[in-house]
């Protein structure tokens, strides 16, 4: 099955290029609020503020959700990447369904 790309308007190019910087300042803003919650749970466990030292498998589990956000922006969410490819084929899917009816 092969695929033509129709080229993107001007308008569709802004609103693209919109939804992609809003994705990636998402990710930079996660990433800021995860350094900055884990940095003062770990200074004051080290500094005895708290009672027991902070655990380190919540931080472990959010760096998870944080690199798998990574990975949804910057990887996956490229202009190549698998959800466009699957927006492509179930666009294509549907065309082909409407035009049988």
């Amino acid at each position: 099955m092969t695929s033509m790309r129709t080229p993107l308007s001007a308008e569709e190019i802004e609103k693209l290029a919109a939804k992609r910087a809003s994705a990636k300042m998402g990710w930079y803003v996660h990433a800021c609020v995860y350094v900055a919650v884990n940095g003062f749970f770990l200074l004051s466990s080290y500094f005895g503020f708290r009672m027991h030292p902070y655990n380190i498998f919540p931080m472990l589990g959010w760096g998870l959700g944080l690199a798998l956000h990574f990975l949804s922006v910057f990887v996956l969410g490229k202009g190549s990447g698998l959800r466009e490819s699957l927006v492509q084929r179930e666009r294509e899917r549907l065309e082909r369904d409407h035009n049988r009816s």
